[in-house]
């Protein structure tokens, strides 16, 4: 049998289905991490305020750490102990290199529960650490 090709054998055209189907994953991700941030913030604590806090930008894959006024923990608004956020920081540093993690403490939380938490983050290797702080208020 003798089949001959119909089309010519040049190159293959770009496709853009494939792109558009990326695209369609970034928007999710970056829609999905947007609310995730924003429920962050709405958990009812009141960090201290600086005047010498850096704004700066929100990096992606970032983690938050929330400790509210009894010192209890939550990470993407699920409470956890010492030792399961020494897990899944530990999980995290063998994955990501120069993890961003964010501890948004309340601003009257225990000294204690602060360091506890720095502490399990020297644990598991990760070293780019941030307090979330507001500037003050101008009271003129």
């Amino acid at each position: 049998m003798n089949f001959k090709r119909r089309y010519g054998g040049g190159e293959p055209g770009f496709q853009i289905a494939p792109m558009v189907d990326l695209m369609f994953q970034l928007l999710l991700f970056f829609m999905v991490a947007a609310v995730y941030a924003h429920l962050e913030t709405k958990m009812g604590i009141t960090v201290p305020t600086a005047d010498s806090g850096l704004r700066g930008a929100r990096q992606p894959g970032e983690i938050i750490i929330n400790l509210d006024d009894k010192g209890i923990i939550f990470v993407n608004n699920v409470q956890m102990t010492l030792e399961r956020l020494g897990v899944l920081l530990a999980q995290v540093a063998k994955t990501y290199q120069e993890q961003p993690v964010i501890i948004r403490a309340d601003a009257i939380t225990h000294h204690e529960d602060v360091i506890a938490v720095l502490d399990i983050c020297r644990k598991a290797d990760i070293w780019n650490v941030a307090f979330a702080t507001l500037p003050p208020k101008d009271t003129k």
